[in-house]
């Protein structure tokens, strides 16, 4: 009886010893990686979804599914339709500001507020890969809003103004208003009082704020009242998240704050939040956006949250996980073989679908060139996709299929219409070259420039924490040549301004004339690391 005794609970203790030593890993920061802001999080039962901001791009407002909070992969866009998302006349940095994330009685929200477009609204789905519902305006001038259900089940779009906080009930079939906009919170003091989140807990009404603005002294704090329409005190212990101090000076991570919480189903609590990781530490610059972290909370009864024990969040995350579940990596090389490019590329603002084909030529994408610049607020000829770290090497090969010398393709590196490195192929005198282009605000020149054979070209761009490395490949000589090594500064947020990342694109013009030209995409790789 001992001995069967003894081997039931070795049989048990292998059971759960896996997930028990697999808990214990830790993870790496970001959690979401390149440009992905303003996290917003909910949970159903085991899954957790996410959202980000996407500003002026097209499908908006990506939507990720996790089972761990560690590991995370893409399942689709809320906006994927022209009616949802009108981009049209969207500015750099314009469109799609903070969204938020939200389950109630079996039907997800996304709420959000298109700044260059209709305002606030929310969108509602079965299932968070879609289809989403067409917006349903909210007639609040405001952004960063959340919807939150009291325990009546009253619904109430919570949002920023200017003087702080406001809590206003609605309709939640209509979006109409039914009571007065109510300030029920201006924060600690910090400029910029944003990303309200409402949570209900031990009888507390506790509302999550950031403050400081979304740069270096960006931060989250948090407030609590026994009443939905306060008055709030402040947590003694704010801001709960920051590196706006000594401790977080050196820190690479910088600039974090606009959280959310969420409680995973083994009732521990976590933040997830923005940040962004700057080129090197104490550097001034960062080129890939701000990005999705993530922290544990601790959370007592009746008492405050503390994140990650003081507010500092490391990339090295030594912390028991939720038992992991990582996805399958994505590949490296893109083949065009599919029907439909994967959720990681989108378009500048609405594309002209006619401009874009998968299937004319089997197994390349054809991007028609628009008359429409680099330079312009327009709808480009142009896919990109995100720069998730600073060491990368992303390449194509492709065909320029060209009548004129004022026509071009290529590769660019985009920080907005007024800050890009691009790498092209183009006529001039009657034959081939590649050039290497800077736009830095008012500075536009030609900074490398190579005779080519033909309209077929081979280009590679390598980055790292300070330069991006700009070749072709020589096919005589069967190795790739170096035209210039350029500063990735001038692509960073501190120069260009606004609030997206660096995003790698493929893209064809004809600079401001009617054109046939096409270019013939036959793959894209994108690796990272040295």
């Amino acid at each position: 009886m001992i001995q069967k005794t003894g081997l039931f609970f070795l049989y048990m203790l292998l059971l759960v010893l896996p997930d028990a030593l697999f808990a214990q890993q830790g993870y790496k920061n970001p959690v979401v990686r390149g440009f992905n802001p303003d996290p917003s999080i909910c949970r159903v039962n085991d899954d957790f979804y996410l959202v980000t901001s996407s500003f002026e791009y097209f499908p908006g407002l990506p939507i990720y599914h996790s089972k761990d909070l560690v590991n995370w992969e893409q399942i689709g866009h809320c906006l994927n339709r022209e009616s949802q998302l009108p981009l049209q006349k969207a500015p750099s940095s314009g469109g799609l500001y903070a969204p938020s994330i939200r389950y109630h009685k079996g039907k997800f929200y996304v709420i959000c507020t298109n700044v260059s477009g209709g305002g606030n609204f929310y969108c509602t789905a079965d299932n968070p890969a879609g289809p989403w519902s067409d917006p349903v305006w909210v007639g609040i001038k405001s952004i960063d809003p959340d919807i939150f259900w009291d325990d009546d089940d009253r619904s109430y779009f919570v949002t920023q103004g200017n003087e702080g906080i406001r809590i206003t009930e609605i309709d939640i079939r209509s979006g109409k208003t039914l009571s007065p906009e109510h300030l029920v919170w201006a924060g600690t003091g910090g400029r910029f009082p944003e990303a309200p989140h409402v949570y209900r807990k031990d009888g507390y009404y506790y509302l999550l704020l950031g403050e400081g603005g979304t740069e270096y002294a960006h931060s989250t704090t948090i407030g609590r009242s026994k009443y939905l329409f306060g008055p709030y005190e402040a947590c003694p212990l704010n801001p709960i998240i920051t590196h706006c101090n000594r401790l977080g000076q050196g820190n690479p991570i910088q600039g974090v704050g606009h959280a959310d919480l969420i409680q995973a189903p083994d009732s521990s609590w976590w933040a997830v939040f923005l940040g962004f990781r700057v080129t090197q530490v104490y550097s001034y610059y960062h080129v890939l956006g701000r990005e999705t972290f993530l922290a544990p909370v601790s959370w007592p009864k009746d008492g405050w949250p503390q994140v990650n024990g003081n507010g500092i969040i490391n990339i090295d995350m030594n912390v028991p996980t939720l038992p992991l579940h990582p996805f399958a990596k994505q590949a490296t090389r893109v083949g065009f073989d599919s029907p439909a490019l994967g959720y990681e590329w989108q378009y500048l603002r609405n594309p002209i679908a006619e401009n874009y084909s998968l299937s004319e030529r089997k197994g390349y994408l054809r991007i028609s060139a628009s008359p429409f610049t680099l330079n312009k607020p327009a709808a480009l000829s142009l896919v990109a996709r995100r720069q998730t770290e600073h060491d990368f090497t992303a390449e194509t090969d492709f065909e320029l299929v060209s009548s004129t010398e004022d026509e071009e393709a290529g590769i660019t590196l985009m920080q907005n219409n007024t800050h890009h490195y691009d790498l092209l192929l183009k006529r001039k005198n009657g034959k081939y070259v590649v050039q290497l282009r800077v736009m830095v605000g008012s500075l536009s020149y030609i900074a490398a420039e190579q005779a080519v054979d033909d309209n077929k070209v081979n280009f590679r761009v390598k980055g790292s924490p300070l330069t991006y490395t700009f070749s072709y490949l020589n096919r005589k000589k069967g190795k790739y040549e170096e035209l210039k090594k350029l500063d990735t500064r001038y692509l960073s947020t501190e120069v260009a301004g606004g609030f997206t990342g660096v995003m790698i694109g493929l893209y064809a013009t004809s600079n401001g004339h009617k054109t046939t030209s096409k270019a013939y995409f036959d793959w894209f790789d994108y690796k990272v690391g040295e």
